[in-house]
């Protein structure tokens, strides 16, 4: 399995991951998309909307605002449920959740417990009974365990005070559910269908390091799907999208099946508006972990929102004139945890001639370039010309980069490294018969290509969404 410390340094190496704040310091738990992570992200999200929403006629996108009226997240439960435990060390402050502080104990004693859904007695029990020391200081000294919201408070305008007090979105199904009845009143949807949106969420959650993996703004992908259960019994539905879920993870992003599985909600873990929810999980370097839910949320939300704005919600059959008000399904996908396994997934080494190389072996239409374009040496005006010459013609049709760095070895490996899948060079040999040199990143073989086929050749090379 690949060591997290590798991804972390490539990931700052290459431009796909820099810390956020450096200059200053850092910001914990914060880290800013570099220009390949910004692409590598890109393709992710949109590869999603292609295959959950575009190409669907039951699906509606929307992108609602981060900002909303504070009400929404009172009768979304949110103010009163949307909490974790946490302990701090009486002895340097370290704060941190009392499940992750547990789980990790007992990771490196190579144990495996289950924390999820304990009280918050039950938690600070185990944290004393095993005398868990913190990780910063090596003291065992906590406070007792207590309920942390997650929420993040704003203020809008310039007086502070409860007029003014508004959250940061914690989710973006809220959006979806609040903008409902304009949805039917301005496209009369038929039951069954969807309303998706991708978007930034933020969680003031205390974590335990591990990258990008939990952080305090991050990237959700989601679709709430709307039925009648008098139709269609939830059952269905919801295998149904487990089922395209998981088409999804593994024929789209192309991670191995023995490194992922599904994990059911118990009782006591699964959240307030959900009847059933289930992950799937990706083996990390630190273990099995959430990087997808999918949860039947009823009609809690609908149901909710209708009472505490006093609007009608309710969907009118337009052949019975029946009104009801629908059920939902909610698959929800991490955008920014896709990115992290993603990067795992594709990472290999191999040693060529006592050196190691790296590279990303992503699916070609994820990966941040498509092709690279070389002059054999930067210092040949006629290479150099030639080569803008392949580049000014590949970068119509395909994402490429122009690169004349350092030696040609240097650009191969660094471009490996970024996960380009093909490298194109211009030598003299160009000049005389204008063919090239194609590399290919997996196997690192060089196939002579004539520059009029080059298009078509690179076109049948690369892999189709």
């Amino acid at each position: 399995m690949t060591d997290l410390n590798k991804i972390v340094s490539l990931c700052k190496r290459r431009g796909f991951v820099y810390p956020g704040s450096e200059i200053y310091g850092g910001l914990a738990n914060t880290y800013d998309y570099g220009p390949m992570g910004v692409e590598l992200l890109r393709n992710i999200k949109n590869l999603w909307w292609d295959f959950f929403i575009s190409k669907r006629a039951d699906m509606f996108g929307l992108e609602t605002n981060i900002l909303m009226n504070p009400k929404i997240w009172e009768a979304s439960g949110h103010t009163a449920s949307f909490a974790d435990t946490i302990v701090d060390c009486k002895n340097c402050q370290n704060r941190t959740r009392a499940d992750h502080l547990i789980e990790d104990y007992f990771a490196k004693k190579n144990k495996e417990i289950k924390v999820e859904g304990l009280s918050v007695e039950k938690l600070f029990e185990i944290i004393t009974r095993e005398k868990i020391n913190c990780p910063v200081c090596g003291k065992s000294d906590w406070t007792p365990a207590r309920k942390f919201n997650l929420l993040f408070e704003t203020h809008i305008g310039i007086v502070s005070g409860e007029k003014s007090l508004s959250y940061l979105r914690g989710e973006i199904a809220q959006g979806m559910f609040v903008n409902f009845k304009n949805v039917l009143d301005s496209f009369s949807p038929r039951l069954p269908f969807g309303l998706a949106q991708t978007g930034a969420v933020f969680r003031n959650e205390v974590t335990m390091g591990k990258f990008m993996f939990r952080t305090l703004q991050f990237n959700l992908s989601e679709f709430e799907y709307f039925f009648n259960p008098k139709d269609n019994k939830w059952e269905d539905i919801y295998t149904y999208w487990k089922k395209g879920m998981w088409m999804w993870t593994t024929e789209k992003l192309q991670l191995k099946t023995s490194e992922l599985r599904w994990r059911t909600h118990t009782d006591e873990e699964r959240s307030h508006y959900s009847r059933k929810t289930e992950d799937i999980e990706y083996q990390f370097p630190f273990g099995f972990k959430e990087l997808y839910g999918l949860a039947y949320r009823t009609d809690f939300d609908l149901k909710n929102h209708m009472e505490k704005s006093g609007v009608d919600l309710r969907y009118r059959n337009q052949q019975t004139g029946e009104r009801f008000i629908p059920h939902v399904i909610e698959p929800t996908f991490g955008m920014d945890r896709s990115f992290l396994a993603v990067l795992f997934n594709s990472y290999c080494e191999e040693k060529i001639n006592n050196t190691l190389r790296v590279f990303l072996k992503l699916p070609s239409y994820l990966a941040p370039y498509k092709t690279a374009v070389f002059p054999l040496v930067a210092n040949k005006e006629e290479l150099v010309n030639k080569a803008k010459q392949v580049y000014e013609m590949l970068k119509t049709r395909f994402w490429t980069v122009w690169d004349e760095r350092g030696n040609i070895g240097k650009r191969y490996f660094a471009q490996d490294e970024i996960g380009t899948p093909f490298c194109i060079t211009i030598d003299y040999q160009t000049l005389e018969d204008s063919t090239l040199t194609v590399r290919n990143r997996d196997n690192t073989k060089q196939e002579r290509v004539s520059i009029s086929k080059l298009g078509e050749y690179l076109k049948g090379k690369l892999e189709v969404q």
